[in-house]
């Protein structure tokens, strides 16, 4: 069995959507799953307060938030976000600094990790952002997954994206769909990897002769410049 967390920073619904439907996607296939939210830095912000952000929070304040607990304690991983200036929204990229002591610890080394991404316009950012999103993962040294450009549900009208699903405006049924298969893609690749007992890259525990150790709080030499 899979541990899949889907984590997601949504200001009026769109990105949730397409979580939701990776979670749901991901238990028909028997994976365990974690839907999480990341927390609105600022809720008076002008992005948390765009039409339909208040009855949004309301409608997903079931969903627990999302800690760095959940990425260590999952296999795989989606995350995803709206565009903001054709990047991650800050809330989760905030929450990705919270990262650095399991990323140095090498405990993100052998997750299977995919992104997505909503904004409100054709060709807004949401291929900028997911990418901007494979540069935190491949500092945590996971194992990235794009959708690639070979399932039919790539080439609807509404998707054509090969890096991760994403949608514009509302979300569509071809957007859900498009997102359903890269949760299976990435449970898949996940499984081979459980299967094939990829062990953790753990950071050395001296870097020199005195044997000063590696302090893992403090992120990578990139992180704590």
């Amino acid at each position: 069995m899979v541990n899949l967390a889907v984590v997601y920073y949504s200001s009026t619904g769109a990105t949730y959507a397409l979580a939701a439907a990776s979670a749901a996607a991901a238990e028909k296939l028997g994976a365990e799953v974690r839907l999480r939210r990341v927390a609105e830095l600022d809720p008076g912000a002008a992005a948390a307060s765009r039409s339909g952000s208040s009855q949004h929070r309301t409608a997903t304040e079931h969903v627990p938030v999302a800690e760095a607990a959940d990425l260590d304690w999952a296999d795989a991983i989606l995350i995803g976000s709206p565009v903001h200036f054709g990047l991650a929204a800050p809330a989760v990229m905030q929450f990705i600094n919270t990262t650095s002591a399991l990323s140095v610890a090498g405990k993100l080394s052998t997750k299977v990790v995919s992104a997505f991404a909503t904004a409100s316009a054709p060709h807004g950012g949401q291929v900028s952002t997911i990418l901007a999103l494979h540069n935190a993962i491949c500092h945590w040294g996971s194992i990235i997954i794009a959708t690639g450009s070979t399932a039919g549900v790539l080439f609807k009208p509404h998707n054509g994206n090969p890096y991760g699903a994403s949608s514009t405006g509302a979300v569509h049924e071809e957007n859900l769909e498009a997102i359903e298969f890269q949760t299976e893609r990435t449970i898949a690749v996940a499984a081979a990897v459980l299967r094939g007992g990829l062990e953790p890259v753990v950071a050395a525990a001296a870097t020199t002769a005195d044997e000063t150790t590696v302090d893992t709080t403090a992120g990578t030499p990139a992180e704590t410049a």
